[in-house]
């Protein structure tokens, strides 16, 4: 929201001298944020003058149409003789006046002008445009002055063309839709300055007349509770904007248009009435405001062919939708050049029916803006008033009598206001009578009626067991937000001063650190990122095709996904089941940028439906709900378990000089599986990893994680079908774990440290290719004994030697005892007991025996 000072001074009384940063500061108190605060005395500085253009010579043999002026600029130059200025523009005439910057001025951007030599011609200055002194974005022409300006030759024309005000723009919270007006703001400043405000929409209108303006017929008194309208006929269709009217749209960032819309803009910024003008000898038959059908189409003023909702609210002729009603209007029936005939148009529409035709139709329009976040039902016969006294005092015509008002609106709740809950929410002592002023402030109706027993005695304000006083409050029309004892209380707040809530950070208890759960996750994010993988935080939004593109079976429990009720993007309605889909998403996304080795992890939950569980119990915010309530919601909410996954393509060890690199496969991903496990504090005596089949892995290449005999994850490499799919490099493997499905970690006694040396023996075993390693080695631990303290797996070798169907584990042993050094004959004591077992168990036999 931008706005003129000089605008906002004709509704509320600011001091003379008030200082651009008080005025700030003011708005800030009031929890107003603002982005900027601009002096347009200071955007341009140098001599900027009135000039009258006597001479104009057309310079030809140029790519371009150029003009050599000779312009009056009286006695700014110095001299008193006129100014001889280059200009490319073809909009101004002989006798027109303009705005001249003469040599030494300096636009906006730090444009710095001089006298030069261009075209073969001498120029002292520049005849400016809107664009050039930051009024708008209109470069076509320079500014031509009207002819009903007092302004001479020479004079300053920062007044003549609004560079003497000071503009303010401001970033409105959603709950304020009221302040997206000068009227909303003006009211702000007068609590915050405690100065006289004016109300513009404080004025008679004539209301409903038997005769309505035009036949019109609501349909949907939901969508549209208030739509009025009435009509102009006989308009001057070629009178012009006035340039005040111009100067605060164009300060308010609005582009002129002609003078019917223009009126509907300057009164939506004055009043925070959206409106629209049509043409009426445009429309065919009666209006009716109704939702759309499916299919229909509607070509609106940006000239975009739409396809409508069932949804979308309309108004329609009988030729079918002529307006997205409160959003943007439609092509067929807009004020044109030729336009004699107006129907102005103002209602009141449903904000949340508002808000998502706009987002529906992408279409954020600054009527919509302001309709999602809520107006004043109370204001249409007022704008259409003063739109129709504006149109008919600049561009003649009459005034139809008839007016047609539908008013459905239904009266304001009161609410029911402890006087003491200010006091007790804040902190602050408010006494009744304050509480009451700050709310009549606000524009409420306040009822002060009987007393009650006090909730919370001994806080604030109220003595332990005295009695509290009720007030009844009405909020008034402009403040829909106003729907809650909470909202009074912030009310009576942000009016008294935020400053004056004491400021009182709460204890830590002590002794309380990480959980051991918060500690694991630490944990195991540090072992990853030491690996070499980055982290990555994705979307948990997912798409209805994710679960067929990863192959997942009918029947598992990952199919079924939460879907939200509002999400962000229609294409991904879907809350993810498993991390892989969006981890995979963006492998992809890398890949395709040229990044062909990628290694990511994310650690994060999942979102599992709770079929049955029925809806959540209704909580409202007067009071703290019971645990019953909580118990009951938390009985809805989807299961929500934190796993752990990583994605790997392209080279795990890079190429260069010193070799020739290494592609990741699926033994890495199985060995972040180890990483994360070991993180956590799981022994590895604990820990099995064996083949399995789940999807959207290679059953040939997938292994399962296991602890304590509960399958907690799986990695390995994807399916070619799934890569196909998703658009992913060949041999891209993955791994995913349930993080919250693992035990807490054991207390681990400290290891007992021989300084005796050790005994190093490899062996390799021959196996069926069908055994896995990890079982071989889990037999080799067993038959060792006490005296074995590490054995590694350091090879895996197949060739036709060993036959069809078989494999050699070479695995390094090592032997150490506590006490003494052992003997070469002891160690290998103790590496044919552990081969006996792999033998007994596996048919494993010593390669090369």
């Amino acid at each position: 929201m931008r706005v003129s000072v000089s605008w906002l001074r004709e509704y509320v009384d600011l001091p003379a001298d008030l200082p651009t940063g008080d005025l700030e500061q003011a708005l800030v108190d009031l929890g107003i944020e603002v982005e900027s605060v601009v002096d347009l005395r200071e955007s341009v500085s140098g001599p900027l003058v009135v000039g009258e253009v006597l001479e104009i010579e057309e310079l030809t043999g140029f790519k371009k149409p150029i003009r050599f002026c000779r312009v009056d600029v009286g006695a700014a130059n110095g001299t008193g003789e006129p100014q001889e200025i280059v200009c490319g523009a073809r909009n101004f005439a002989q006798g027109d006046k303009v705005v001249v910057i003469l040599p030494g001025g300096v636009l906006p951007g730090g444009f710095a002008i001089g006298a030069r030599k261009t075209y073969g011609r001498n120029s002292h200055g520049m005849i400016c445009s809107a664009q050039e002194l930051g009024l708008g974005d209109d470069h076509s022409g320079i500014v031509v002055l009207p002819e009903d300006v007092k302004a001479q030759p020479g004079d300053d024309a920062r007044p003549v063309v609004g560079l003497d005000d000071v503009v303010v723009e401001m970033e409105i919270t959603p709950d304020r839709g009221y302040a997206l007006s000068v009227r909303g703001i003006a009211r702000e400043l007068s609590h915050a300055l405690g100065v006289p405000f004016r109300d513009p929409a404080d004025a008679p209108a004539p209301g409903a007349t038997a005769e309505p303006a035009y036949p019109v017929e609501v349909r949907d008194p939901v969508g549209c509770d208030r739509f009025a309208a009435r009509m102009v006929r006989g308009v001057d269709p070629t009178v012009e904007t006035p340039g005040w009217m111009r100067q605060r749209l164009t300060a308010a960032g609005v582009r002129s248009i002609s003078l019917a819309v223009d009126i509907t803009n300057y009164l939506m910024l004055e009043l925070g009435q959206p409106m629209h003008a049509f043409d009426a000898d445009r429309i065919a038959g009666p209006l009716v405001v109704r939702r759309a059908e499916a299919g229909e189409k509607l070509t609106t003023l940006d000239g975009v062919s739409r396809s409508l909702s069932a949804e979308d609210l309309v108004i329609c002729d009988d030729t079918g939708p002529i307006s997205l009603a409160a959003v943007m209007g439609g092509e067929t029936s807009e004020v044109l050049a030729s336009t004699t005939n107006v129907l102005f148009e103002a209602a009141h529409w449903d904000p949340a029916t508002v808000g998502r035709t706009a987002r529906r139709h992408k279409l954020f329009s600054e009527a919509a803006k302001r309709w999602e976040r809520g107006v004043d039902p109370a204001l249409p016969l007022v704008a259409l008033d003063k739109a129709v006294r504006l149109l008919t005092d600049l561009a003649g015509g009459t005034a139809g009598e008839e007016v047609l008002d539908i008013d459905h609106v239904a009266p304001r709740t009161p609410v029911t206001l402890p006087v003491d809950l200010p006091s007790r929410r804040v902190g602050v002592a408010y006494s009744p009578d304050r509480v009451v002023e700050l709310l009549e402030q606000v524009g409420c109706t306040v009822t002060r009626g009987a007393d009650r027993l006090a909730e919370d005695p001994g806080t604030v304000g109220t003595a332990a067991g005295a009695a509290a006083e009720v007030l009844t409050v009405t909020p008034p029309s402009w403040r829909p937000d106003l729907t809650d004892p909470a909202d009074l209380v912030e009310e009576v707040v942000r009016l008294d001063g935020y400053d004056r809530v004491p400021s009182v950070l709460p204890t830590a208890p002590p002794g309380r650190g990480l959980t051991w759960q918060q500690q694991r996750r630490r944990t195991v994010a540090r072992s990853l990122a030491e690996r070499g993988y980055v982290e990555v935080l994705a979307q948990p939004f997912v798409a209805p095709e994710l679960v067929d593109q990863l192959g997942l079976p009918a029947d598992d429990p990952r199919r079924p996904a939460v879907r939200l009720a509002n999400p962000l993007s229609e294409e991904e309605p879907l809350l993810r089941t498993t991390l892989l889909g969006p981890l995979l998403g963006i492998v992809k996304r890398n890949v395709g940028r040229g990044q062909r080795d990628v290694a990511i992890y994310e650690i994060g939950t999942v979102f599992h439906p709770r079929p049955g569980a029925g809806a959540p119990p209704a909580m409202g915010v007067d009071r703290r709900p019971t645990d019953e309530e909580f118990a009951a919601a938390d009985a809805v909410v989807p299961a929500q378990p934190r796993h752990v996954a990583v994605a790997l393509t392209g080279e795990i060890e890079p190429a260069g000089w010193w070799g020739p690199g290494r592609t990741a496969g699926w033994a890495d991903a199985v060995e972040a599986g180890r990483a994360v496990l070991d993180a956590a504090g799981i022994p590895a005596d604990r820990v099995t990893v064996r083949a399995g089949e789940h999807a959207p892995w290679h059953p040939g290449r997938c292994a399962e994680l296991v602890v304590d005999d509960v399958v907690v994850g799986h990695a390995g490499e994807l399916h070619p079908a799934v890569l196909a799919a998703l658009e992913l490099p060949r041999r891209t493997s993955a791994m995913e774990l349930n993080l919250d499905a693992l035990p807490a970690a054991p207390l681990v006694a400290g290891p007992t440290i021989s300084t005796f040396p050790p005994a190093l023996i490899d062996v390799a075993l021959v196996v069926d290719d069908s055994v896995p390693a990890a079982e071989v080695r889990a037999a080799l631990v067993e038959g060792a004994g006490p005296l074995l303290e590490d054995v590694r797996l350091f090879d895996v070798y197949t060739s036709e030697q060993l036959g069809e169907g078989r494999k050699s584990l070479a695995y390094k042993l090592t032997f150490r005892a506590p006490d003494r050094t052992l003997a070469g004959e002891e160690a290998v004591a103790a590496r044919d007991a552990a081969v006996a077992v792999a033998a007994e168990r596996f048919g494993a036999t010593l390669r090369g025996a």
